[in-house]
């Protein structure tokens, strides 16, 4: 008798898994595809902005890697210029460069800035964030922390999408601008990390949860 009943219970536990994992993939699928048609219209060009006249108050530039000297990796650089152009297109009248520095030792919204003066932004054009440890870290930051309700938002498309979803549902009026220039390393990771990280700040901007 005890095997049949270790059997039942083997089966039940396979059943709830596939059922979570069902579960989730509809959830996950569904948020996906929120996120994407939500948004999609809210990505230009700077050609096009130029040509609408819009303007935002702030360019907020999403944080990536630097290298131990400081020097932006190609998937950051690529940003930073975009938004200078997009500074200096007179678009906005500040750039956030929004990044992590957790460790004494790694400082990438400082790295982002120095980019951004080479770039013929000037300084104190530069709001510096230094609590941006994640995309949604950045945006409620930008809204909440340094009251910036109008944003063109720069990071590369298959990022974009997420950051606008969020700073929509804090309530911001955000375009995008993608920094695609060319292929990157790792990018099929970052793609699937991406659809986790739909999942999580679709939740997080549901409940508006402060970042850590």
């Amino acid at each position: 008798m005890a095997q049949p009943a270790k059997r039942s219970i083997f089966r039940r536990l396979v059943l709830a898994v596939i059922g979570a994992l069902v579960i989730f993939a509809v959830f996950s699928g569904a948020v996906t595809a929120y996120v994407l048609t939500s948004t999609r219209d809210d990505v230009h060009t700077i050609a096009q902005i130029e040509a609408s006249g819009e303007r935002a108050q702030a360019v907020l530039v999403l944080g990536a890697s630097v290298f131990a000297d400081g020097t932006p990796s190609d998937i950051l650089a690529d940003r930073l210029e975009v938004a200078a152009d997009l500074y200096l297109a007179g678009a906005a009248d500040a750039v956030i460069v929004s990044g992590d520095n957790r460790s004494a030792h790694y400082n990438e919204s400082d790295a982002m800035k120095e980019y951004c003066i080479k770039l013929g932004v000037p300084a104190d054009a530069i709001i510096v964030d230094h609590a941006g440890y994640d995309t949604y870290a950045s945006v409620y930051r930008a809204r909440y922390v340094y009251d910036k309700q109008d944003v063109f938002i720069v990071t590369q498309a298959y990022h974009l999408y997420r950051a606008l979803a969020i700073a929509h549902g804090l309530g911001m009026e955000a375009q995008g601008v993608a920094a695609d220039k060319g292929s990157y390393d790792n990018q099929m990771s970052y793609s699937v990390r991406e659809i986790l990280a739909r999942d999580k700040d679709f939740l997080k901007t549901f409940f508006r949860i402060p970042p850590a």
